[in-house]
């Protein structure tokens, strides 16, 4: 291979991989860069710093339920996941944290279409907040940069189930004792009970605002950066049946 005429086309090269990025094309389109990438490309590099930052939290929000409209369709976008990792390696820049269930049917990077590098993932169970999980998103905002702050809850819940049933079991219960006062602030007319599918999701849907409103009393510094518009903390939940993902203003 001719040495020179290798180099010569090396920027090219790179610059294309660069904008096969589904979160990294929006920044470029700010910037005056390419808006389009063809969907029979793999995408095989990790989001810069340069397109995290050129995004706005809202837009983020936006680029996050096209993801998920992608993955309800079956049109998610290809990804290489060895280049993503191997453009990753020497520093991450996610866009924004999501703090889920640990529940095997909603992994966040999946039903949002994204890919290494784009999202810090917090997962527990009834995806409460502790002071674990608030150092957790206090470093991915404040330190490493990201914009948005997404609580995820989902339906069928088994740890919402366990908070109605009161269930105990080792340091189980300390956790469900935290989902508590979603089900004791939920209003629902009828059966309020763990075998009613629609009371067990009007209490997740609470205890996502109940979170949210923990993550804003109890950390000062994203409550702060919040205020300051650097950030947006906001809920939303996944339904298993369809794969919605119902955002929360």
């Amino acid at each position: 291979m001719d040495h020179d005429n290798c180099c010569e086309h090396a920027p090219d090269a790179a610059r294309r991989s660069l904008l096969k990025s589904s979160l990294g094309v929006a920044a470029f389109a700010a910037v005056g860069g390419l808006s389009w990438v063809s969907p029979s490309e793999a995408r095989d590099v990790a989001l810069t710093k340069e397109q995290r930052d050129a995004l706005t939290p809202d837009r983020i929000i936006a680029l996050l339920k096209e993801g998920n409209d992608r993955f309800r369709s079956g049109k998610m976008q290809a990804h290489d996941y060895l280049g993503q990792k191997r453009t990753s390696a020497g520093g991450q820049y996610p866009a924004a944290v999501i703090l889920s269930c640990i529940d095997s049917r909603a992994p966040a990077e999946i039903v949002f279409d994204t890919g290494i590098g784009d999202l810090f993932n917090a997962r527990v169970a009834g995806n409460i907040a502790n002071d674990d999980l608030l150092g957790s998103m206090e470093f991915a905002c404040a330190l490493a940069g990201a914009k948005v702050v997404l609580v995820m809850g989902h339906t069928a819940c088994g740890a919402i189930k366990g908070a109605i049933d009161n269930a105990k079991l080792g340091n189980l219960t300390g956790l469900l004792d935290k989902i508590k006062p979603a089900v004791d602030a939920t209003q629902f007319n009828g059966d309020r009970s763990s075998k009613n599918d629609a009371y067990v999701d009007a209490v997740a849907a609470t205890n996502v605002r109940h979170t949210i409103d923990e993550i804003r009393r109890r950390s000062d510094v994203l409550a702060g950066l919040e205020k300051d518009g650097k950030i947006k903390i906001v809920g939303s939940m996944y339904h298993l049946v369809g794969g919605a993902v119902e955002f929360y203003s």
